[in-house]
């Protein structure tokens, strides 16, 4: 019968006796473990550069951690303020306004349009009709998500105007308010900007905002024409 041990065998009995080297310390000082640079470590010498080199990692993430969270609270407090300032617009010409000044000067993105959906022209702001809209984007207004990635020219003209040759990515979302609808894009000269997977609850947070002020202040503006 052979005695000879593989090293499977020997790894389990290590893993069911935790505290084998405890009643054995005299092994870790003669155990020895090749190193990359050529020389050997002893065992304990490899475990304490293991450690070093798991803190270090640790470290690391804890770093971006702390980073990520910034991030957060960073847009977190912008996004408060254009709520607030959303709400606070006492007019259709100050809620353009202020959406476009925190979008281009909080949140830097480079371009931005605002398109609401009638049949007749406003007296205020950028409109277009439903088939107008349907023509260009398709059912963009029926959709529950929002477009993302690299338009076609033609989308972008709509949507940019002479803006859009600079464009190389966009993200698009339709709100839905009380007898008013509308678009909100964004673009970014980046084609890589807005993915099919970019993140848009910021956008459907300003399209719920947008929903629910703009009827009023539209009405508002177009009955004072």
């Amino acid at each position: 019968m052979s005695t000879e041990l593989d090293a499977q065998a020997v790894a389990d009995f290590l893993l069911s006796q935790p505290d084998f080297f405890v009643q054995h310390d005299e092994l870790l000082q003669q155990l020895s473990i090749p190193h990359e640079c050529g020389h050997s470590l002893s065992l304990l010498q490899y475990q304490t550069q293991r450690l070093r080199l798991r803190n270090a990692e640790l470290t690391q993430q804890m770093q971006h951690m702390l980073e990520v969270a910034r991030d957060n609270e960073r847009l977190f407090e912008q996004t408060r303020r254009l709520v607030l300032d959303l709400l606070d617009a006492d007019s259709f010409e100050a809620l353009v306004g202020a959406l476009d000044d925190h979008l281009r000067h909080v949140f830097h993105v480079p371009f931005t349009s605002l398109i609401l959906l009638s049949d007749a022209p406003l007296a205020v702001g950028r409109s277009a009709s439903q088939a107008h809209i349907e023509a260009a984007l398709g059912d963009i207004l029926f959709r529950e998500g929002t477009l993302c990635g690299v338009l076609r020219e033609p989308e972008l003209a709509f949507l940019f105007g002479p803006e859009s040759p600079s464009i190389g990515s966009a993200a698009v979302i339709a709100f839905h308010g009380d007898q008013l609808q509308g678009l909100l894009a964004v673009g970014s000269p980046d084609p890589n900007h807005y993915r099919s997977n970019f993140g848009t609850l910021f956008l459907r947070n300003i399209a719920d905002i947008l929903s629910r002020t703009l009827p009023a202040l539209v009405k508002s503006a177009t009955a004072h024409a």
